[in-house]
């Protein structure tokens, strides 16, 4: 059976699907692996690598793309001149952080070509699966590096110092959302000495932030926030209500707010409100790392960093292609997982009724096979 790792194209997109030891890993398990030359070059991962773990050069894309039976990769297919979606073989498969409710023209264009698609980010958030969670592994490098930008730009060290000047005091930074981007960004910030404080919508991570060393502030909801799997679902109003009061106490005392909150994992609830950042320090930081799913902030702009009465609000985009080395190392060891749990026979086995294949199935023989991502596509203009 025929791996095949293409170059991502997507712009600013510098991982790669597969990095040279798990080539070697799925080799040793009896698969081809077809990788595009310069597949990893922006990685840190250079095609003599690819050559030296058992994988096979390609130089043509398409021919690539048409010869594979399992394709992997970090992005949607393309859909512009390089039109990835038309070049794969009907009935081969797809494994990759698809993202299904963002692009759902890559969806239809899969099920249109009769390709099944599994989306690593929809694979269920359970003990089994958790090395294969790509959704993760993304969240964490986000929180990590979105704590660096806040530190580079703010005007004052985050820890407390004692100098021959006499002492300064450490930084307030406010953390929204903890799950992992927002645990990995707490814990961050304690280790660069900042004073951190971190909030919610479900009470039951208290626990978990006070762990990683922040203290723990919130509200006591009328109706559970929580959905599931680690995600959040949206408040009532009257527990919306509540809860923007106490962002807008913390944001005002605050010299840092990193924004991390997604609903049920993929769109960002406006959190933050003009007037909010109006009450906050000039000189102070937002770092809105819910840019990807629209923001947490409503006056981020995603992708650009942007200055309002002095307050500094940065929304940047797909911040693990930034650090493309070990971002692609864990993606790839979270496909070679998934790959492994179903290899039998030197081959990739599909078992739609296993949990982990059912709840990452997106399409498959011509069909939207996931929920969520039919719905939406019902309601989306074509």
């Amino acid at each position: 059976m025929r791996i095949g790792v293409p170059r991502e194209v997507h712009p600013g997109e510098a991982r790669v699907a597969l990095v040279p030891e798990s080539c070697k890993k799925l080799v040793q398990l009896g698969y081809e692996v077809a990788v595009e030359n310069g597949a990893g070059v922006a990685a840190g991962f250079p095609d003599a690598a690819y050559r030296d773990s058992g994988a096979v050069p390609v130089g043509d894309a398409a021919t690539l793309f048409g010869s594979t039976d399992l394709l992997l990769k970090v992005t949607p297919p393309a859909l512009t001149e390089r039109d990835e979606a038309a070049w794969l073989r009907p009935g081969s498969i797809y494994l990759g952080s698809l993202m299904p409710l963002r692009n759902l023209a890559a969806v239809r264009a899969l099920a249109a070509r009769k390709v099944t698609a599994f989306s690593t980010d929809a694979i269920p958030r359970t003990t089994r699966a958790q090395s294969m969670d790509t959704l993760s592994s993304m969240a964490s490098i986000a929180g990590y590096k979105g704590v660096l930008l806040a530190a580079s730009q703010l005007n004052r060290y985050f820890p407390m110092l004692t100098t021959a000047a006499g002492m300064v005091f450490p930084a307030k930074v406010f953390v929204i959302g903890a799950a992992v981007a927002g645990l990995q960004a707490i814990a961050t910030a304690r280790r660069l000495g900042a004073n951190v404080l971190a909030t919610d919508v479900r009470p039951e991570v208290k626990e978990q932030i006070e762990s990683v060393g922040a203290k723990y502030v919130g509200i006591e909801l009328k109706e559970s926030a929580a959905a599931g799997g680690g995600y959040a679902k949206e408040l009532s109003q009257e527990d919306r209500d509540r809860q923007r009061q106490l962002l807008a106490d913390q944001c005002a005392q605050s010299d840092v707010v990193i924004t991390t909150a997604l609903i049920g994992g993929v769109f960002a609830p406006k959190l933050l409100t003009a007037a909010m950042v109006q009450s906050m320090k000039p000189g102070s930081i937002i770092v809105d790392l819910a840019a990807d799913g629209g923001g947490n902030c409503e006056l981020s702009r995603p992708g650009e960093t942007v200055s309002v009465n002095g307050v500094t609000i940065m929304a940047p985009l797909n911040l693990p292609a930034s650090m493309p080395n070990h971002a692609s190392l864990l993606f790839s060891r979270n496909l070679t997982a998934f790959i492994q749990a179903f290899t039998k026979d030197k081959a990739f086995q599909l078992d739609l009724n296993d949990d982990i294949q059912q709840g990452a199935l997106i399409t498959h023989e011509g069909e939207v096979r996931n929920a969520r991502t039919r719905e939406a596509l019902e309601k989306a203009p074509v």
